[in-house]
């Protein structure tokens, strides 16, 4: 006896998404699509920004020394244009007016010595001597680099820190500092106006070998290309998504067509 072909039942599936549906799911797919690759566009270009900011820096760094901006272009000086500047001065320290700002370097916890210094040009400016050890934060221990007379001092220039660190806001009473804030700093000690930027001094070792400069530390973050990696590579899986979601509605609709679904109620 021969048995009937049983014909196998058909599995149940949802409906096709409507066709509106799709198209603003479409829609919203380009438009985060094009946003994602907006932000990756505008991340190529703070490469670019980036690289050339490195560039100059660089050149700036590099350059021979050239005399310290006066008061009569101060108004004018910006991070933009003079940061890490390298520049020379000529006159004498004022040792009894300087302020420690609290350092972490390679060298351990310590501070950096802010003292100001007037130019044989008739001005004021800061200069950051270099680090010390906590232990040496009292200038006794470290006489013999407290350089009386005449000297020159060669370094780079460094914007003014205002305000604080991270959750410390500077204490001028008590003389805590840190940041290297210096019209806080002249305040202070009642020096009246001084440049509006601070000099990084160069690593010419002191006598005693105290303070230690030439710890500038000149770096620049450049993660641009791997987030604009990342955006364009959001905006590909945007499209991919969508991609899929078409392509699965339109195998339903195959299967609905020869009968291999059937709708679920």
């Amino acid at each position: 006896m021969i048995e009937p072909a049983i014909e196998p039942l058909a599995e149940t599936a949802r409906h096709p998404r409507k066709p509106g549906t799709i198209a603003l799911v479409g829609i919203a797919a380009l438009l985060l699509a094009a946003l994602l690759a907006g932000l990756g566009v505008w991340q190529l270009d703070r490469l670019h920004w980036k690289l050339n900011l490195i560039a100059q820096v660089d050149a700036r760094v590099h350059a021979a020394a050239v005399p310290a901006p006066g008061p009569a272009v101060w108004p004018g000086i910006t991070a933009a244009a003079d940061q890490y500047r390298h520049v020379t001065v000529k006159g004498h320290f004022l040792n009894q007016d300087e302020s420690l700002s609290e350092a972490v370097t390679r060298h351990g916890a310590g501070f950096w010595v802010m003292t100001p210094f007037v130019t044989d040009r008739g001005f004021t400016v800061f200069v950051d001597r270099g680090f010390v050890p906590t232990e040496n934060r009292d200038p006794k221990s470290r006489a013999a680099g407290q350089i009386s007379g005449e000297t020159t001092v060669t370094g780079l220039i460094r914007m003014s820190e205002p305000g604080g660190g991270f959750l410390r806001a500077n204490d001028p009473a008590h003389g805590r500092w840190y940041s290297r804030d210096v019209a806080a700093m002249a305040a202070a000690h009642g020096l009246g106006d001084v440049a509006p930027y601070f000099i990084d001094a160069d690593a010419r070792p002191n006598p005693g070998g105290l303070p230690i400069g030439g710890l500038t530390v000149v770096n620049f973050p450049n993660s641009h290309f791997g987030y604009a990696l990342t955006w364009f590579g959001l905006a590909i899986m945007v499209l991919g998504g969508f991609g899929y979601l078409v392509y699965d509605e339109l195998r339903l609709r195959r299967r609905y067509r020869r009968g291999d679904v059937v709708p679920a109620e």
